[in-house]
């Protein structure tokens, strides 16, 4: 979410990110989206299925907040569009099935709600299921959680003023039942989240504040801890998407979007321990800024993707509207010396 600052914060900002403007890599993007069609702040938030038989014909989901959701294939090019008021952040996951695709729906700026839709993987188009209240509020982030012992699936809706809203997703019968189950609570705007379905730990992003852990199921206490600070230097405000690298049972990274300094940072899994941070520029492809949503999925992704697929949306596309950047996630790792 960018906002405007203060003509004297925005000096004292710049300031406190200088020393690491100097040192930070970048990495090229490959490829890039075609432009949604709305102005101004309009593209927010990536989702990735990877296609298990066919990995390039695998699609990427993104969302224009001012009028619906998009589906791209792995060279940018646009395959549908579903129109949809005012959804904000994406997620899916794929259930063998089918393909269940969830976003923040901020259509109600005084109640939040789910957005479902199935993913057509055949015909790259989604199919919308329906809209499901949470609860009061303003809905921003959203995110999915399988649960490894049972699979079962819940979602994550976080609010405006850092409500975190857990609804239940029941697909069992043939029209899906989506219970807020708990809720949780940051002091200030929140928006960016994932979960990872190994450990059963939700992350979640205070814009201005820094990264919180919670434990996923809702079952448990709905106390958070903090794990990571907006500090100016490894991280700036805002503190924006993320997403994970699982490697085995509790490793691999966090990365989040620094969108202060136009970078992304990485923290070491399990501990939370910074591991470093990239910018997207150079090649082909024109680099990103002021980054909302991103997205990552490991795995064979083609020629181009051989080890995953880092997507990451672009704040700046000018003179088009904004977009989505594909980045090769073995480049990443390679240019940080993290392999």
């Amino acid at each position: 979410m960018r906002r405007a600052l203060p003509f004297a914060l925005l000096l004292s900002a710049c300031a406190t990110a200088t020393p690491v403007a100097d040192v930070v890599p970048t990495v090229a993007a490959t490829a890039e989206t075609d432009p949604v069609d709305t102005a101004a702040d309009a593209a927010d938030d990536p989702a990735i299925w990877r296609n298990p038989r066919d990995p390039a014909k695998s699609l990427v989901i993104g969302t224009d907040k001012q009028a619906g959701i998009h589906v791209y294939d792995l060279t940018g090019r646009r395959l549908s569009f579903t129109p949809f008021a005012r959804l904000n952040n994406v997620d899916l996951r794929d259930l063998g099935a089918r393909v269940i695709v969830a976003a923040s729906d901020r259509a109600d700026k005084e109640h939040g709600h789910v957005a479902l839709f199935t993913l057509d993987t055949a015909r790259a188009t989604l199919n919308p299921i329906g809209r499901y209240p949470s609860g009061m509020g303003e809905a921003y982030g959203m995110c999915l959680w399988q649960r490894a012992r049972d699979k079962a699936l819940f979602g994550f809706l976080v609010m405006k003023d850092g409500r975190i809203d857990q609804v239940a997703i029941d697909l069992a019968a043939a029209t899906p039942r989506v219970t807020t189950v708990r809720s949780m609570k940051l002091a200030t705007q929140a928006e960016g989240c994932v979960a990872d379905d190994r450990t059963g730990l939700l992350y979640v992003a205070e814009e201005d504040v820094g990264l919180w852990r919670f434990a996923a199921d809702p079952a448990a206490p709905v106390a958070g801890t903090k794990v990571a600070s907006v500090d100016g230097r490894t991280l700036v405000a805002d503190a924006e998407g993320l997403a994970l690298a699982p490697r085995g049972r509790s490793g691999g990274f966090l990365v989040v979007s620094s969108q202060g300094d136009n970078a992304y940072t990485l923290y070491r899994l399990p501990g939370i321990t910074y591991a470093g941070r990239f910018r997207i520029n150079g090649g082909p492809v024109d680099g990103t800024s002021e980054t909302d949503g991103i997205e990552l999925a490991l795995g064979d992704f083609g020629p181009d993707y051989p080890g995953g697929l880092f997507v990451a949306q672009d704040g700046d596309n000018a003179p088009d509207t904004q977009n989505f950047k594909y980045v090769s996630w073995n480049k990443v790792l390679l240019t940080l010396k993290l392999r």
